[in-house]
């Protein structure tokens, strides 16, 4: 083993007279070694390389719909904070008696009790497998993309060989995430399935997978604070800041700022599910099923299309609801944003670009129409989607610690049709609180709810979808 410096600071002089120092030198002047632990790294979980990708063609479910028991009502009644906590006296002081030196009274899990890194719930358990279907599908999504498409299309949008490492890397990272959610899961966590891209090409793959990783971050900010099991939610923690990196890796891959917003939403898992499920083709029998409401699809007529040199004058540019994915079909090549040779226009892979004419801005008109509740999704199409919503009259905009309603205008009932206002809110001054990748719902209510308690609004959700805001 390589041998390693350790350091000893000569004397550092300094004439006060003429405000001179001399430099601090550093002579080595002895040798540590590092002694092997011989302790054995534990195994990742077993994957391969799924050998099939398409929608499902097989028979129909013996099994439909999420798993469920006895439901006790419609909604959950909103009810007063828990005693206490607005008691609290935020003084800067110190109120109880220190379980230590230098350790406030307080906190949870901090009395010394052993850790235990398991599910400790029937809502820590649903949350962590649904955090696992998110793994394995990126895991599987990555290494698709590289073994599709060739080195020449990749290197026509910037994505270089290195950048096709680093892609490599982000699936190899997968492998520790699904492990260390599989572990907490124990043995009927679930396994890996066959999935069904709705993309054609590297530039639809890379707007795919930046949707994909933001639904599947926010899906966990929305649960991790609510975990019965804190060990479980700070192993899931360490997983989920890997998460947000890769998101922001493939904004940059497709020529979007990086990180526009200053706040990442969290959202419900029954809304994290609905954007994934659809893209689960088949799982292996006796799968895990999820408890989660799947809800309709949500397809915004002009959802902004990065490819574009002018994203938001669009119409019908995606390949379908729920993520709502660009599409590049029969957009001209003169139109494509990276063919631009003007920069304020270019959109080829690069760590930030500024793109002079916006995405989309407050007051555009964003035109919806929404599946009806009924259709067949997720793993052997055995998930229906449902809704409680008979007519919806709003569209809530879930980013950056908001949720702003606007109504929705012409709704058409037959047509499943709508359009609303893009908001001008900001979250602080300065920061415009629609931005980045973002979520739109359709509700029947501008029900209040905030970060916290946002699940609250799942019984008045209509239809979902992914907007490109920024």
């Amino acid at each position: 083993m390589a041998p390693v410096s350790v350091p000893r600071f000569a004397a550092v002089l300094a004439v006060i007279g003429n405000v001179r120092a001399v430099p601090i030198v550093s002579e080595p002047t002895t040798t540590v070694f590092s002694e092997p632990t011989n302790l054995p790294s534990p195994y990742a979980i077993s994957h391969s390389n799924v050998t099939f990708h398409g929608p499902y063609d097989g028979p129909p479910a013996t099994t439909t719909g999420a798993l469920s028991t006895v439901v006790l009502g419609p909604s959950i009644a909103p009810a007063p904070p828990p005693p206490g906590i607005v008691a609290y006296e935020a003084d800067g002081e110190l109120h109880g008696d220190q379980p230590m030196p230098y350790t406030p009274s307080g906190g949870i899990g901090t009395n010394g009790s052993e850790p235990v890194y398991k599910v400790a719930s029937d809502f820590d358990y649903q949350s962590l497998a649904l955090a696992l279907y998110h793994e394995w599908i990126e895991l599987d999504a990555f290494h698709w993309g590289l073994a599709t498409f060739s080195d020449e299309e990749f290197d026509a949008y910037g994505i270089n060989a290195e950048d096709r490492h680093l892609l490599q890397h982000m699936a190899d990272q997968e492998i520790g995430h699904a492990s260390v959610i599989a572990n907490m899961l124990g043995p009927n966590a679930p396994k890996q399935c066959t999935y069904n891209y709705p993309v054609s090409n590297v530039r639809e793959y890379i707007d795919f997978n930046q949707k994909l990783t933001r639904w599947a971050e926010a899906g966990v900010y929305g649960f991790l604070p609510h975990l019965n099991s804190g060990p479980a939610a700070s192993m899931l923690l360490q997983s989920i800041t890997v998460e947000a990196r890769q998101q922001l890796i493939f904004r940059q891959f497709g020529g979007q700022f990086p990180m526009p917003e200053w706040h990442t939403p969290g959202i419900p898992q029954s809304w994290a599910w609905t954007l994934l499920a659809p893209y689960i083709s088949s799982c292996p029998y006796n799968q895990t099923r999820l408890v989660w409401q799947n809800f309709p699809a949500l397809h915004i007529l002009n959802q902004p299309n990065p490819a574009r040199i002018n994203g938001a004058d669009v119409w019908n540019e995606t390949t379908g609801g729920w993520a709502n994915t660009l599409s590049t079909a029969g957009i001209p090549p003169d139109e494509l944003c990276v063919n631009a040779t003007d920069k304020t226009l270019d959109c080829r892979a690069a760590v930030s670009n500024n793109r002079s004419i916006p995405l989309s801005y407050p007051g555009r008109e964003v035109f919806f129409r929404w599946d009806a509740p009924g259709q067949l999704v997720g793993p052997n199409n055995s998930y229906v989607t449902t809704t409680n919503v008979a007519e919806p009259r709003f569209a809530a905009w879930l980013s950056q610690l908001n949720v702003t309603y606007t109504p929705l205008l012409n709704v058409s009932v037959e047509d499943q049709t709508a359009y609303t206002i893009q908001p001008n809110v900001s979250t602080w001054k300065g920061d415009p609180a629609v931005n980045g990748t973002m979520f739109i719902a359709l509700t029947d209510t501008d029900l209040f709810v905030t970060p916290y308690n946002v699940s609250m609004i799942n019984p008045h959700v209509a239809a979902l979808a992914v907007y490109q805001a920024g």
